[in-house]
């Protein structure tokens, strides 16, 4: 069987190139696996951050090409070309905002009638930052795909409706048990980072829709009654100033990183932290939930979208109403009053056993069989 990847793959940073790597990882065991990623993925005026790439991220094991210019057509065509002479049966793409339609799509459409199958791994179908042509280029990447993995009951309702009686697998977000390098215990990785007491972290990359100025909004409530710390670990992708004064206004017990989080200091940020919290105003799923389980820390998170879907109140963590500062406060100071954390990361550990890339691996390829591709396959 030949199954190929296309998307960001390492050295392109975060959390979807991860992902990609490590369902390519739990394929090569069934599978010859070949991945295609970006030479350009976002111009430089559309992103917000300060780089896209992290040179130290470890590179899959399987072989990667790099030919893919999401603004340069001839690189599409480069690109369906290269596919086309690994004649995969399987095409597998991380599938988070509508601006790749174009470049994805033009790059898989031309190998499905010769019987290839392309499947998407859907992070949003309907994005949290909306702009005036989302739905018909959403529509031209559903027209040029044949099944879907979705990890939330918002992501398969938006599915429905979008092209209903789409084939689908319904499946668990493996965790990012790669950061988990045994490198720390919680008194060292809190002697690293000069932490103790009450530690709360926010962790990734910071927009309007994650609701970081809610929390902001709730730690002096939460400092009036705890000696907390709280940690914000992340790249801005907006203007700082607003969240620096609400930081300011809660006093020093709020600590700012604020960059982009390499894959080499994860492991102690959350090692170090009593609890994650997950302000967000609204949501499909976050991979941060996955990383904190991973790293055996409960979850602090609001009622929106899927991502609730992805806690168990009272087992693995807490869940909150959104844009509640009130609600967030009362339930960071019950976590630490009530000493939850022994009970709930009890839950967190159940939870570790439960989600695997092989298991992803495997509906992968279940969805594949029922989509029965005529070449490249079993």
């Amino acid at each position: 069987m030949r199954i190929a990847l296309l998307g960001p793959l390492a050295p392109w940073r975060g959390g979807l190139a991860q992902y990609l790597g490590l369902l390519g990882e739990a394929l090569v065991t069934h599978a010859e696996v070949r991945g295609w990623t970006f030479t350009l993925q976002y111009p430089d005026a559309l992103f917000p951050g300060r780089t896209q790439l992290d040179p130290d991220a470890p590179r899959p094991s399987f072989p990667v090409e790099a030919t893919l210019n999401s603004i340069a057509p001839w690189s599409w065509r480069r690109t369906a070309a290269a596919l086309e002479r690994f004649a995969p049966g399987l095409v597998i793409l991380k599938w988070w905002i509508p601006f790749f339609a174009p470049s994805f799509a033009s790059a898989v459409g031309p190998l499905r009638p010769r019987g290839s199958r392309v499947v998407l791994v859907c992070d949003n179908l309907v994005p949290h930052e909306r702009r005036p042509l989302d739905a018909a280029l959403t529509r031209w990447m559903l027209r040029n795909s044949d099944g879907y993995l979705v990890m939330s009951e918002q992501v398969e309702g938006d599915l429905s409706r979008l092209k209903p009686g789409a084939p689908r697998r319904r499946v668990h977000h493996p965790l990012y048990a790669q950061f988990d390098r045994g490198r720390h215990t919680r008194e060292t990785a809190r002697a690293a980072l000069g932490l103790e007491g009450d530690v709360v972290l926010f962790f990734g990359y910071v927009r309007a829709y994650k609701g970081l100025d809610t929390l902001l909004s709730a730690w002096p409530a939460v400092r009036a009654r705890r000696p907390a710390t709280l940690v914000v670990a992340g790249e801005f992708y907006e203007d700082e100033t607003p969240y620096r004064r609400l930081a300011e206004a809660a006093g020093d017990s709020v600590r700012l990183l604020s960059r982009y989080i390499p894959d080499a200091e994860v492991e102690a940020l959350f090692k170090a932290a009593d609890v994650v919290v997950l302000p967000y105003r609204s949501a499909t799923q976050s991979g941060v939930t996955h990383v904190a389980y991973a790293l055996g820390v409960p979850v602090i998170t609001t009622d929106v979208g899927g991502l609730a879907e992805t806690v168990v109140p009272g087992d693995t963590g807490l869940v909150v109403p959104p844009e509640a500062p009130a609600a967030l406060a009362e339930a960071i100071v019950k976590f630490f009053e009530d000493a939850l954390a022994p009970r709930l990361r009890q839950g967190v550990e159940r939870v570790r056993g439960e989600h695997s890339w092989e298991a992803l691996a495997n509906q992968t390829l279940a969805l594949a069989d029922e989509l029965h591709p005529t070449r490249g396959w079993r």
